[in-house]
């Protein structure tokens, strides 16, 4: 069924258009590589991935710093390995990280697809809880950059998603109302539940057909938002 009288559609970026995983683990591959970290590398990125996503939900929760974030993902990783690295080295590899991570520019199948069916019909915007320096890269990169009128990310807007307050800012920088608006992201608690708290409407992007309410509205692949904007 057509979700109709929208005019604004707003996107999160990582695990949403922006391929994190596969960038990550080429990021990985490369500094580890570089650094010459005597680890299986298929091994570390499979225990930074549920580490990382556990760190998000702890900056989300204003429970760690950016600084704790990028430092204790890394370390908790090397700890479990038990693989001796001091703190010079845990620093440098966060540093390259961050840095070699936008550089990578995998989307998700159809993700440009599915921006050029919308671009013509909506105003498109992104709003993420990624870093400004980093996300921007990562835009630019990809190629996503030139279909968004407005990037809203937690830095700019003082607050993280699902703070309602990260909603209201992106809607004054895209001059527009809630009820013209919806919310697109891979995140139940950030982005489909902060949208509704907020009186935005939401589609949730199952990409793990992890599940939600009957009542929230799902696609398993980009391309069959067409079916529903």
């Amino acid at each position: 069924m057509k979700i109709t009288n929208k005019k604004a559609v707003f996107f999160d970026l990582d695990h949403t258009l922006w391929d994190f995983e596969k960038n990550s683990a080429l990021a990985f591959e490369h500094i580890l590589t570089q650094n010459n970290v005597q680890v299986d590398v298929a091994h570390f990125i499979s225990l930074h991935v549920p580490i990382n996503a556990n760190y998000w939900k702890l900056y989300r929760d204003g429970l760690v710093t950016q600084q704790q974030l990028r430092y204790g993902r890394l370390k908790d990783v090397f700890d479990i390995l038990e693989y001796k690295v001091d703190d010079v080295l845990i620093s440098k590899l966060s540093e390259e990280y961050v840095a070699t991570l936008p550089l990578n520019n995998h989307l998700y199948d159809g993700a440009l697809e599915i921006l050029e069916y919308l671009k013509p019909k909506y105003s498109l915007h992104i709003i993420t809880n990624g870093f400004h320096n980093v996300q921007e890269g990562k835009l630019k990169n990809s190629g996503l950059e030139g279909y968004f009128q407005t990037v809203t990310n937690s830095e700019n807007a003082g607050c993280k998603k699902p703070h309602p307050a990260i909603f209201e800012y992106a809607l004054a920088a895209a001059n527009a109302l809630k009820e013209d608006s919806i919310m697109i992201g891979d995140c139940i608690e950030a982005d489909v539940q902060g949208a509704l708290d907020c009186g935005i409407d939401a589609i949730f992007f199952d990409e793990h057909r992890a599940g939600a309410h009957a009542s929230i509205p799902r696609v398993n692949h980009l391309l069959e938002l067409k079916n529903l904007l």
